[in-house]
């Protein structure tokens, strides 16, 4: 349920409002936007009268909400969220692109993609410590020592860093992480959603996953945000059809819907998407004139050596032409 409030409602009858609806085990959440102000109510409301709410000094109308998504949802927040990662900001008109290897395999290896993304122009870095893998005998990660490595290589570049959690029990180990990735595979590990969202703020990148439904990854990010973190960036990267040429099918069409149907910022990964690193430039290009809120691109030194998704990874000289294509896009449609 959400309520939409009367044009110079004052503070206190919001006050009034939202301890009403404490009083009956609902958390409010305020949005405040330039047209209007919406409370979107969390909770049980199946024993709130919207009458009785409507009756109350302020209150423009009620409206129920269909969806199960409520926290998620467009009409929850009418507003883009932005999410700010230690200082970069993603949605809302802010684009950001995140850049490395799949997996973090050495120092030299790290810190210089680290330094070649960023001289292309990359906001954040992203690089495997822990990689879950189809195989149990494939490379699965450096572990902590990876995550030890992404902490050098930001000191060395200032890039903030992205990296996946698999196992809450490993939380404690990412204090020096800028935003925590929950993997297609755990999109539906909820007591890992729930534990995350109510241990930490941090910003949570969200991948769907590569079987799942878009409400199913908004009913996953539901999980995060009704736990106490509304920090969740949607990754869309791809789902598993009949098509077996390309590593995934990648509908890009899901950007506008997902942000028709949310205000969570959207981001594409064309790397596993595609699984080829020769299509990366062009579908990195599509995604971000469809406007996609960023990126994740995979950066190898030597793709042909990489312990993991070599095929799929750009050269440093491949990201740096993408990034200038997707400089001339931008530009062009901030004009059009």
């Amino acid at each position: 349920m959400i309520i939409i409030l009367k044009k110079g409602t004052s503070s206190a009858q919001v006050e009034n409002l939202k301890a009403l609806l404490k009083s009956k085990n609902i958390t409010p959440n305020v949005s405040e936007g330039q047209l209007e102000t919406v409370i979107g109510c969390v909770g049980d409301i199946a024993h709130i009268d919207p009458g009785l709410i409507e009756a109350m000094d302020g209150v423009e109308k009620v409206q129920r909400i269909q969806e199960p998504y409520k926290a998620a949802n467009r009409k929850f927040h009418p507003e883009d969220t932005v999410v700010d990662c230690s200082g970069v900001k993603i949605g809302g008109g802010a684009f950001a692109v995140i850049a490395g290897p799949c997996s973090v395999e050495s120092e030299e290896q790290l810190v210089g993609i680290a330094r070649s993304v960023k001289a292309a122009g990359a906001s954040m870095l992203r690089g495997g410590a822990f990689k879950p893998r189809t195989s149990p005998y494939a490379f699965q990660g450096l572990g902590a020592e990876g995550l030890r490595l992404l902490a050098l290589a930001k000191k060395e570049t200032g890039l903030p860093i992205v990296t996946e959690l698999m196992d809450f029990r490993d939380i404690e180990l990412f204090n020096d992480v800028d935003v925590i990735q929950i993997g297609a595979r755990n999109m539906q590990n909820f007591n890992l959603l729930k534990e995350v969202g109510s241990y930490t703020k941090k910003p949570i990148l969200l991948k769907r996953g590569m079987s799942a439904t878009l409400q199913e990854l908004l009913m996953s990010a539901e999980y995060i945000m009704a736990s106490g973190n509304p920090n969740v960036i949607l990754c869309e990267r791809g789902i598993r059809t009949f098509e077996t040429a390309l590593r995934n099918t990648l509908d890009l069409g899901v950007v506008t819907l997902l942000h028709r149907l949310s205000h969570l910022p959207v981001v594409v990964d064309p790397s596993h998407a595609t699984g080829h690193a020769y299509m990366v430039d062009s579908v990195s290009v599509a995604a971000s004139a469809i406007g996609a809120d960023g990126l994740i691109i995979e950066v190898h030194n030597d793709p042909q050596h990489a312990k993991c998704d070599g095929a799929q990874s750009q050269t440093p000289e491949m990201f740096a032409s993408t990034m200038r294509r997707i400089a001339r896009v931008r530009e062009a449609i901030s004009q059009g």
